[in-house]
């Protein structure tokens, strides 16, 4: 039987909705969309990258946790209401995944917060022994 279990962040969000930050399942790390808030204050930055660097130390808490880190990321969706936005966040996010070259998506779209302007999800597999 494969192993299932949530992992936290503590997020007022995760209460309020009902979702896990991440669920690791076997080998396999499913990252739920992250925005740029610091959940332990529930604060979020009015720059855009900012909040993504926000979102890539939540992702790395989740992944960590999980047993994993970026190098094992296989995918990643990027969320954004604002396509302009976008390239300015492209250093911060080539820090985390140029050498990884994950599979990648970016959609323009609404966010469930007018605060929020990226949205970051990734799933990873982990290198089990």
């Amino acid at each position: 039987m494969t192993e299932r279990r949530a992992v936290l962040s503590g997020s007022a969000f995760e209460e309020q909705i009902g979702y896990a930050r991440a669920v690791v399942d076997g080998d396999w790390v499913h990252v739920s969309g992250t925005t740029g808030f610091d959940y332990t204050t529930m604060t979020i930055s009015d720059d855009v990258v900012q909040q993504a660097e926000q979102c890539l130390r939540n992702i790395e808490a989740a992944l960590t946790e999980a047993g994993c880190g970026f190098a094992d990321v296989v995918r990643v969706r990027y969320l954004l209401p604002d396509r302009a936005d976008f390239e300015p966040c492209w250093p911060v996010l080539r820090r985390c995944f140029g050498e990884v070259r994950p599979a990648a998506t970016m959609m323009v779209c609404g966010l469930a917060d007018p605060r929020m302007k990226i949205e970051i999800e990734v799933y990873a597999r982990r290198v089990t022994t």
